[in-house]
C-alpha cells in the first residue's frame, strides 16, 4: 500500500501516531525540494511529488476514519463517492434522530441538544464495538469478509458525523 509503504509502516488500521511523525518528518527532510534546488528539472519534479505523497499520506493516517477509508480504497471494497447502501433500520432510526433534532433546534431546547448528541456518541461506541476486533488487530487488514463490517461501520459512522455536524 502505498502511504504505508512510503512511510515504511506496517499496514493496520490504528497507526501508531508517534512512529508515522517520526517517519513522516525524517522522510519530509529527506525529500524537502530546498534540498534539491540544484537538481535538474525532472529530479526536483519527482521530489515535488514525494514531498506531496508524503503530505497526503501523513494528513490520511492521522485520521482513523480517513486510514480506513483508504486501506478499503487500496483493498479495492470501496470507491471514491461510492453509494453505498445502509440498511432500513439504520436509516430508520437517524431518520428519527434527525426529527428529533429538528424539533429540538426549533423549540431552542438545549437539553434534548445535548441528548441529541449523546445518543450519537453512544451509538458510535456500539458501532465500534462490532469492529474494534479487525480494527486494534496487530496484523495486516486482509479477507474481504472481514473488511465488510468494517465498511459498513465507516459509512454508518459517516452518516452520524454528519447528523452531529447539524447540531453546530
Amino acid at each position: 500500500m502505498r502511504y504505508f509503504e512510503l512511510l515504511d509502516l506496517p499496514v493496520r488500521f490504528r497507526v501508531d501516531k508517534a512512529l508515522l511523525t517520526r517517519q513522516y518528518f525524517r522522510l519530509q527532510k529527506q525529500y524537502h525540494p530546498d534540498y534539491f534546488a540544484d537538481a535538474d528539472e525532472a529530479e526536483q519534479a519527482r521530489v515535488m511529488e514525494v514531498s506531496s505523497l508524503l503530505n497526503k499520506a501523513y494528513k490520511t493516517l492521522q485520521d482513523p476514519d480517513e486510514t480506513i477509508k483508504y486501506i478499503l480504497m487500496e483493498k479495492g471494497l470501496m470507491q471514491e463517492d461510492e453509494k453505498y447502501p445502509l440498511p432500513n433500520d439504520f436509516l430508520m432510526d437517524m431518520m428519527e434522530l434527525n426529527e428529533a433534532l429538528m424539533d429540538a433546534k426549533m423549540e431552542d431546547d438545549t437539553d434534548a441538544i445535548d441528548r441529541i448528541r449523546q445518543t450519537i456518541a453512544q451509538n458510535e461506541q456500539d458501532l465500534y464495538a462490532h469492529i474494534a476486533s479487525i480494527v486494534e488487530a496487530d496484523q495486516e487488514p486482509m479477507a474481504e469478509e472481514t473488511l465488510l463490517p468494517v465498511k459498513d461501520y465507516y459509512y454508518k459512522k459517516k452518516y452520524l458525523k454528519r447528523i452531529l455536524a447539524g447540531l453546530n
